[in-house]
């Protein structure tokens, strides 16, 4: 399902990362671990085809992610440190822009998105700006926004970041 094959980042002469390998397979959960500045987030930025590498190739679900993104990302959900949300959007009209972005429509789209509020507890929020949220709603909405189209390989970079330990399960 994930794959690296010597994968490396360079910039300029500073290694980010270098010669990494591994295979993951379907059902695996993995984490990476390490101090601030090992390389976790960049590799799996070269993971998700965010970045280009150095050298060697990032496969998601058997696509080469530099070559073959759009292909490998219907099969990826990805979230970011910091993941791409919109300010002035409320968590549904999110879901729903991204979900439409995803080729939903209709009932199945009204289905995902419903399922996706479950989920992840977003009821009491749904209709505020995301901006106005806290951190902790704002990662939680970035998670709905990755589970919305069921992929089969999720990359969360912090996924706890900004929760209450309640809110962790």
């Amino acid at each position: 399902m994930i794959e690296a094959v010597g994968l490396s980042k360079y910039y300029g002469d500073f290694a980010a990362i270098e010669n990494v390998n591994f295979s993951i397979r379907k059902g695996e959960v993995v984490a990476f671990l390490g101090p601030n500045g090992a390389g976790k987030s960049t590799t799996m930025k070269l993971l998700t085809g965010y970045l280009a590498p150095s050298s060697g190739v990032a496969r998601i679900a058997g696509y080469d992610m530099a070559e073959q993104r759009l292909l490998g990302s219907r099969h990826l959900g990805y979230l970011p440190e910091n993941g791409p949300l919109y300010a002035d959007m409320s968590p549904r009209a999110l879901l729903k822009f991204f979900g439409e972005l995803r080729g939903y429509t209709g009932n199945a789209l009204t289905e995902r998105i419903n399922s996706v509020l479950d989920l992840c507890n977003l009821w009491d929020v749904v209709g505020k700006p995301i901006g106005k949220l806290s951190r902790g709603y704002r990662q939680r909405v970035g998670m709905a926004q990755v589970l919305l189209h069921e992929p089969s390989v999720l990359i969360l970079d912090e996924p706890t970041a900004g929760l209450d330990p309640n809110q962790i399960h």
